[in-house]
């Protein structure tokens, strides 16, 4: 079957109240087309990479009361879990499709991969699009052009305080036609991925 893209019901899945209620609309609207896009991006990364890379789609597990705010793939290198690896992502707010590389919280050498990103600074600066945008809490829905922040203050922070995260990528709005043309969108996130691989692999030094 191929991937059509996401419509609004997509979207609308975080307006349904209830955790058993959104978890199921969560698992027959979105995760089929996770793992449809999931499987071409996680073939695309291990030859841009070289080395495999494996799919993960969140389960939520650990929520007993609160429905989740948003949901994702991550795609990581590691085939027993994501969140202790630097990895990429694919998922949905209710209003927006986030496209990230993400360094989360979980990471156990954070502080090493935050060093080696300020050593290497003036090169990530000319490695990131304009257009990007940057999250220090994948938890929060907002996030900031890269024009707009200071990327070393960011860092420091991603070094020192034990919650702060570094994220980097794209937001594309809800209402955005490209999100319903499946081969378009897959595209966007290829392209949105590709000038992150040499800060993915600068984690790795």
């Amino acid at each position: 079957m191929p991937f059509n893209g996401f419509e609004q019901t997509d979207f609308d899945t975080f307006k349904i109240a209830g955790l058993d209620e959104r978890m199921a609309a969560i698992q027959t609207r979105i995760q089929p087309k996770f793992n449809m896009i999931g499987e071409i991006l996680t073939d695309d990364l291990s030859a841009m990479i070289g080395s495999e890379m494996h799919l993960h789609i969140a389960k939520h597990a650990r929520r007993t009361v609160n429905p989740p705010k948003d949901t994702w793939l991550a795609i990581a290198g590691n085939k027993r879990g994501y969140k202790k690896h630097p990895h990429f992502q694919v998922g949905l707010f209710d209003d927006h499709l986030f496209v990230w590389l993400a360094f989360i919280y979980e990471l156990p050498n954070k502080e090493n991969i935050a060093q080696n990103f300020l050593t290497e600074i003036k090169a990530i600066q000319n490695i990131i699009p304009k257009d990007f945008v940057i999250s220090q809490d994948h938890m929060k829905k907002d996030a900031s052009p890269v024009v707009d922040i200071d990327l070393e203050k960011v860092l420091v922070r991603f070094r020192d305080v034990k919650k702060a995260e570094f994220l980097i990528g794209k937001h594309i709005d809800a209402h955005d036609q490209i999100l319903k043309d499946g081969d378009r969108l897959i595209e966007l996130i290829k392209t949105t991925f590709e000038p992150l691989i040499p800060i993915y692999r600068l984690a790795y030094k």
